[in-house]
């Protein structure tokens, strides 16, 4: 038997939503995140453009298109996604000109999904939000603190021999 939980988060409801270790962990991240992107070689104001504006736009409307072409929730959260996710992030933060956005968006994301209780990857936070949907990517960082918790919250049940 599978258990579904839903959280009203105002506009959007989270089927999945994360429980303190996985809140923690976002935020945790999230904020140094954010003060990386503060810190990073000298910030410049286009690392702040690109990682609140620039970035946030392009992630809804990549999110928003395929969701009017294809309304159902988006759940891509197998080993591939994750692979997937890790190839388009690693040289966001790899490369010095993209680096400082890089840090500042994935950082707010962060804590908009701990705000939210949103699981899988940060990067549909702001979307999800946004669009008021519960679209899912998995997520190398986050992943494992989020089976880890779910299956310590909802052990299967187990019957007994017989």
């Amino acid at each position: 038997m599978q258990v579904t939980t839903h959280v009203n988060t105002g506009r959007a409801t989270v089927r999945h939503p994360i429980g303190p270790a996985g809140i923690a962990a976002r935020a945790a991240v999230g904020a140094m995140l954010v003060a990386l992107a503060l810190i990073w070689r000298s910030p410049h104001w286009l690392d702040f453009a690109l990682g609140l504006v620039v970035l946030p736009a392009v992630a809804i409307g990549l999110f928003a298109w395929r969701a009017r072409r294809r309304p159902v929730r988006l759940d891509a959260t197998g080993p591939v996604a994750h692979l997937a996710n890790a190839m388009v992030f690693a040289p966001l933060f790899l490369l010095p000109a993209t680096a400082g956005a890089a840090l500042m968006f994935y950082g707010t994301s962060m804590l908009v999904a701990a705000t939210r209780r949103s699981g899988g990857c940060e990067v549909t936070a702001i979307a999800n939000a946004v669009l008021g949907r519960d679209d899912q990517v998995g997520c190398v960082l986050f992943g494992p603190v989020d089976a880890t918790e779910a299956a310590v919250r909802h052990p299967r049940r187990r019957t007994p021999p017989t």
